[in-house]
């Protein structure tokens, strides 16, 4: 057994697997000791699930000992951000509304997953309901980030991120509705991926907007996302050998995106670029009307959408919620069906213009975030902090929900500061293929 095993990726574990160096039982009671003696593991994991773990860890180490492995992942633990339906073991997405909320069956890609072979640790903490991505959540709690542990770690998929930047998993499994993959990869220095809607099945996820919500995995590396997303959807993982940027034609995105950047997001995005450029990019910029015009609709389609889901369980206990969550789903509540509706076909029609406008490129570029991880406790006291924060946090990530594409982040220069590729709708294959490349000239 080595210390090193929380440093290496989820490829690595599997490939030592496989090789007969590493036996999945020992790896998973590595990860659930390190767990229970964290001292921050508790704001990090609602809840493990050992039994579990151990059941599927023993499996994995029987067809490793046979030959008969499922995939590289087989053996390897995951983490699970706590709105992953999960058989008999509570999943209440950091809320008090959904409180003892046990499911009887796993969530779909849970389940596909299990039998692809991965072991299941636990749930980990995330934003109040996923509406927020800021990671702050004061009714359950609220995970560090690994820069800074008195800041917050970006939301929704708050404990996902911690869980694995801290040493705390492998690999981790969590939802993007607005950003909630992309900020907390970014400010933990990790790769996320948001996947196109639809891509994965959502049935057995606690949702926040049906027509938003994704699921995504946030990891170590570009290989760790193709081969979760593999095990996510039962099948081979795409190839990633050969990718290289040589001639790639990547567009920045200079309408929205670029506004009011912070220092050190600045510098880490004009630092990736120089990098990719060198790498042999050609990189071009572009402004987008219609990317505007969009964002200007984003209040209506989330907030009309998440407060329809959940108005029943919130005005049934408001008083459970966190004060500035329930306001921003209630907010929801004043707008009327007509102008949803109307939003959501011109939306429609922005997002055609947009696959025109992209169409040449091989991916959009846009830092992940406009700003660096706000303090927590500064969050909670000072309202005006709280507002421009909260404000700026998904700004530049709503942008690929909004247009219905697939998006990667990865790590630069500057700690907690992320680059984020968007490809085009359905493609995710393509776009890790670049992100690969991407990855090595950025290392």
């Amino acid at each position: 057994m080595s210390l090193t095993w929380s440093n290496m990726t989820a490829a690595e574990l599997g490939r030592e697997i496989g090789a007969g160096r590493i036996n999945p039982v020992e790896l998973t009671e590595f990860f659930l000791d390190k767990i229970a003696g964290h001292p921050l593991a508790a704001r990090i994991y609602a809840r493990t699930t050992p039994t579990r773990a151990r059941g599927e860890a023993m499996g994995a180490a029987s067809r490793a000992k046979a030959g008969q492995r499922r995939g590289v992942l087989d053996g390897v633990p995951l983490s699970w951000k706590d709105l992953f339906d999960t058989a008999g073991t509570a999943t209440e997405a950091g809320s008090a509304l959904l409180k003892g909320r046990t499911p009887a069956e796993d969530a779909a890609v849970l389940s596909v997953a299990t039998r692809e072979g991965t072991v299941c640790l636990g749930k980990t903490h995330m934003s109040e309901l996923a509406f927020s991505g800021l990671g702050l959540n004061p009714v359950t709690a609220t995970p560090p980030c690994v820069n800074d542990e008195a800041a917050v770690a970006g939301g929704s998929s708050s404990g996902a991120a911690a869980s694995v930047a801290w040493g705390l998993a492998p690999a981790a499994v969590g939802s993007d509705t607005g950003g909630s993959v992309r900020i907390p990869a970014a400010w933990n220095d990790l790769v996320g991926l948001k996947t196109t809607a639809g891509r994965l099945p959502i049935t057995g996820v606690v949702p926040l907007c049906e027509k938003f919500d994704t699921i995504g995995p946030l990891v170590h590396s570009v290989e760790d996302c193709a081969l979760i997303l593999a095990a996510l959807e039962g099948r081979r993982p795409c190839d990633l050998e050969g990718a290289s940027l040589t001639g790639a034609r990547l567009l920045v995105l200079e309408t929205v995106a670029l506004d009011d950047l912070r220092d050190r997001p600045a510098a880490g995005f004009d630092d990736a670029l120089s990098r990719l450029s060198r790498a042999g990019a050609r990189i071009e910029r572009t402004a987008a009307p219609e990317v505007a015009e969009a964002m200007a609709m984003a209040g209506i389609l989330f907030t009309a959408e998440a407060y329809g889901i959940w108005e029943k369980t919130i005005e049934a206990a408001p008083d459970k919620m966190f004060p500035r969550i329930l306001e921003r789903f209630r907010s929801g509540g004043s707008i009327a069906a007509k102008d949803y509706v109307a939003g959501w076909r011109r939306l429609e029609a922005l997002r055609r213009i947009w696959a025109g406008r992209a169409a040449a490129y091989d991916a959009v570029l846009l830092p992940t975030s406009p700003i660096l991880p706000p303090d927590a406790t500064r969050l909670l006291t000072d309202e005006a902090y709280y507002v421009t924060e909260n404000l700026l946090a998904l700004r530049n990530t709503r942008i690929g929900n909004l247009m219905g594409v697939c998006a990667l982040t990865l790590p630069t220069s500057q700690p907690s500061c992320g680059i984020t590729l968007m490809g085009g709708a359905f493609g995710e294959e393509a776009l890790l293929r670049l992100g690969m490349a991407a990855e090595r000239a950025l290392a």
